[in-house]
Parts: structure tokens; C-alpha cells; sequence
């Protein structure tokens, strides 16, 4: 199902179509357009090429340090399970061989 987005922005008005829904992409040109106008309130820049360009590296920045942080959670979370499955490793263990220690102390429990 496609759709079409009309973007006007930077004195540039064009149409997209896309497989997106219309929601989502109101949603993320909206978000653009919030980038754009922060980028040239900060910079101080008029020209609408330099800003798109400027902007657009700067959303890269920011995807790379989500792709960062994603990774890092990604292995701390993955860490936490590992000292999980050890934990439970062991008290798994310790059981077994209290079971067994059990076991040899009370031969009249062994079947």
C-alpha cells in the first residue's frame, strides 16, 4: 500500500511515494523539521543546502550514538544473563550435591 508525503521544506516543496504509513511519515517529517529549524537556530545559518547538509550529519550523529548505546545494553543485558545462568548453575549444583550428600548419610533412602 503506498502512500504519498508532500515535503515543503528549505524553500523545497517535492512528493515521495513510500510503503510507509501516512502517520509515521508525517511523524518523521515532523521530526525533521524540528532538527532543521534547531539546526539553523544553533548555526546561524541561511543557507537551506548547508542546513539540510548540516543537519542531516548531525541526525547521523545521533543515529551512530543510539547504534552505540544499543550495542552497549545489548552487552551488559547479555552479561547479567550469563551471571545469571552461572548462578543458577551453581545453586543447582549445591543442591545436587546436598541431595547426594543426603543420599550417602541415609542409605535407606537409596532405591
Amino acid at each position: 500500500m503506498a502512500s504519498d508525503l508532500r515535503l515543503e521544506i528549505l524553500g523545497t516543496s517535492f512528493s515521495i511515494t513510500t510503503d510507509e504509513e501516512p502517520a509515521y511519515l508525517e511523524e518523521v517529517l515532523s521530526q525533521y523539521r524540528t532538527v532543521v529549524a534547531n539546526t539553523h537556530d544553533i548555526s546561524g545559518m541561511n543557507d537551506p543546502l548547508k542546513v539540510a547538509i548540516l543537519a542531516g550529519f548531525l541526525l547521523c550523529d545521533e543515529i551512530n550514538k543510539l547504534r552505540i548505546q544499543t550495542g552497549q545494553e545489548r552487552q551488559e543485558a547479555e552479561a547479567r544473563r550469563e551471571g545469571e545462568v552461572r548462578e543458577l548453575e551453581q545453586r543447582a549444583m549445591n543442591l545436587i550435591a546436598r541431595i547426594d550428600q543426603v543420599l550417602e548419610d541415609n542409605p535407606s533412602f537409596d532405591t
